[in-house]
């Protein structure tokens, strides 16, 4: 049950709510009882009619009680009297259970609900919080599987079996509590029973939990193959490979498939596994006792006995809903264990929300013998670097030398595994991480935008901006023009990652969310790199306006837009080749006069 720890932790937070279902539940119970407890005195009145109080006592003490409760009290009545009088009792206990389970209901499915919302919130808050690393190693498709579809096995498995690990183990408890003191030796016999009954419905949900976890990956592959052809239609459609596209997607559909079946056919087979071994039990108990009591072995009326079957038929159906709910739980379990994976996932970032304000940037931004590890790969070592403010630092070099993930560590995107970064003197660990974020802006090369209008996209970052302040954002990042044009103005939705837009005009957006911010630090990773030589001038423009008065970090794939940083530093395999302004690394001679030649001949 330890994986169940965390459904029973939100379940802590609803303990008077439980205890009420629990009494609401019990009380239910105990009306069903008592309705199928009236049939003792209803067959003694069909059989014997006017002979009815004369009906011998049974020789055991027990029996005797139930006698007296169940027949003895309707005596006094004739016949007909007694069958009304019955007949209204057996119709008040059956509104008074049903009431009574309608209201446990009406207690459970809140909390409930609110236990899957907050699983769902829990899940999503905490890959908000995992670090830029993490998802590179994860596909996108298994995350969003993992959010929709394991949260939906966890509720509709785990959760929606709530209301059954309570209410029917009390329903058999309570009936078998019942049947006991009715006849000690029939129930006894009944128990044996039971743990053969268990063996065989375990054999049946034992796999579950191993199918359940291979239907969820091939979900998880699926979505990412299907995600993966949305980003990638064009790509797709120019090189001719859809049928290759809906080889790999059908391959992993029909795998999908073959899992689904094999995890209903094991599940499927439970609900009627268990009632036919139910009424095989039943039908048991009906012939051996019914040679008892007709053959005077058993000091148990006939009605009594006939009352006996039926209360415990009334165990029969929780049983098989009990082992349904097993079966689900087993396959529940797989669900829940994946999503353990990413809320135990370590946060290697720590957001230090009692950390130091950092209000404002006033000096420098300093690494020393910075370093960072991903795994057993090293991607920077032995980083010595000093970023006054006011200046601007290009970062240049060969794909996979490390500078992105040195422009990372700013913004504490990664934490330096060897070393420190500070900012004004102090350790930027020191810093609560929002204060630390609010003061930086980042432009990529590839604009990130969402579903909404232009101005809620710029305003992202400053969303109680005035229409003014965003227009004005707007005129600094050269955008201002192609805005008026859009049919809505800035209440224009751009569509779904911004694709009613060119590459340009996405990228000048990005840079008016950053110019509204009005960051004194700002990282520029590659903004210019994908566009063509128009919306390039257009947006370097932008770019020059925004880096006024700046500290600026700034990778770059073009070299000709940072001959005039403050500093260049050349990185190769994570390490600090060149440094220095533009002349004096062509002076150099080395890494970077190669690089700038190579570039001049294309």
């Amino acid at each position: 049950m330890k994986k169940y720890s965390r459904i029973f932790n939100y379940l802590k937070h609803y303990r008077s709510q439980i205890v009420l279902y629990f009494i609401c539940i019990v009380l239910s119970i105990v009306f069903s009882v008592v309705s199928l407890g009236m049939l003792a005195p209803f067959f003694d009145l069909i059989f014997m009619g006017d002979n009815v109080g004369g009906v011998p006592k049974a020789d055991s003490p027990l029996t005797a009680y139930i006698r007296e409760l169940l027949v003895y009290w309707v005596s006094d009545l004739n016949p007909v009297g007694a069958l009304a009088f019955i007949c209204i009792i057996i119709v008040l206990s059956i509104f008074l259970k049903n009431l009574f389970l309608y209201l446990s209901f009406n207690i459970l499915n809140p909390i409930k609900n609110r236990i899957v919302n907050t699983l769902r919130s829990e899940l999503y808050n905490k890959i908000l919080g995992l670090p830029i690393g993490f998802f590179t190693e994860k596909r996108k498709g298994d995350l969003i599987s993992r959010i929709t579809n394991d949260v939906s096995e966890v509720e509709v498995s785990l959760v929606g079996a709530l209301e059954g690990w309570i209410r029917d183990p009390l329903t058999i408890l309570i009936n078998f509590a019942v049947l006991f003191y009715i006849s000690p030796e029939l129930t006894l016999a009944i128990l044996v029973c039971i743990p053969v009954v268990g063996f065989i419905l375990g054999r049946i949900s034992r796999s579950l939990k191993r199918q359940s976890n291979e239907a969820a990956i091939k979900l998880g592959e699926s979505l990412s193959v299907l995600d993966e052809t949305l980003n990638g239609l064009r790509v797709i459609k120019a090189f001719n490979v859809e049928k290759i596209l809906q080889g790999r997607f059908n391959r992993i559909n029909d795998e999908l498939l073959d899992a689904k079946n094999k995890i209903s056919r094991r599940r499927d087979m439970a609900s009627p596994m268990s009632e036919f071994l139910g009424v095989l039990v039943f039908v048991g108990i009906l012939w051996f006792g019914g040679q008892l009591v007709l053959g005077k072995q058993l000091s148990l009326p006939p009605s009594m006995f006939l009352a006996y079957l039926a209360m415990f038929y009334n165990i029969i159906n929780p049983v098989k809903t009990l082992s349904t709910s097993f079966s689900n739980m087993q396959k529940g379990s797989s669900a829940i264990v994946r999503i353990e994976e990413i809320l135990k996932t370590e946060v290697t970032v720590d957001d230090n929300p009692n950390g130091k304000q950092l209000l404002s940037f006033s000096n420098s931004i300093e690494f020393r013998n910075a370093g960072f590890a991903y795994d057993d790969a090293v991607i920077l070592k032995n980083i010595n670097l000093v970023i006054e403010k006011g200046k601007t630092i290009a970062l240049v070099g060969a794909s996979g030398a490390g500078k992105s993930t040195l422009a990372d560590l700013v913004p504490r995107f990664h934490d330096v595994t060897t070393g420190e970064v500070l900012i004004d003197g102090t350790n930027i660990k020191a810093y609560s991480l929002h204060s630390v974020r609010s003061l930086m802006s980042i432009v990529t090369q590839e604009p990130i935008l969402f579903n909404d209008t232009i101005a809620n996209n710029i305003a992202l970052g400053c969303p109680d901006s005035t229409p003014e302040a965003i227009v004005q954002a707007a005129k600094i990042a050269n955008a201002h023009d192609f805005i008026i044009t859009k049919e809505g103005g800035y209440n224009s939705n751009i569509g779904d990652r911004g694709t009613k837009l060119s590459g340009g005009e996405r990228q000048r957006l990005t840079i008016a969310r950053a110019v509204l911010k009005n960051p004194p630090i700002l990282i520029l990773d590659e903004a210019t790199s994908s566009l063509d030589t128009e919306s390039e001038r257009l947006v370097q423009d932008a770019i020059n306006n925004l880096m006024v008065e700046r500290t600026s970090i700034v990778i770059a794939h073009r070299l000709s837009t940072v001959r005039h940083a403050d500093e260049i530093l050349v990185l190769q395999k994570g390490e600090i080749a060149e440094r220095g302004t533009h002349d004096q690394l062509m002076e150099m001679n080395g890494i970077y006069r190669k690089l700038v030649e190579m570039q001049e001949v294309r």
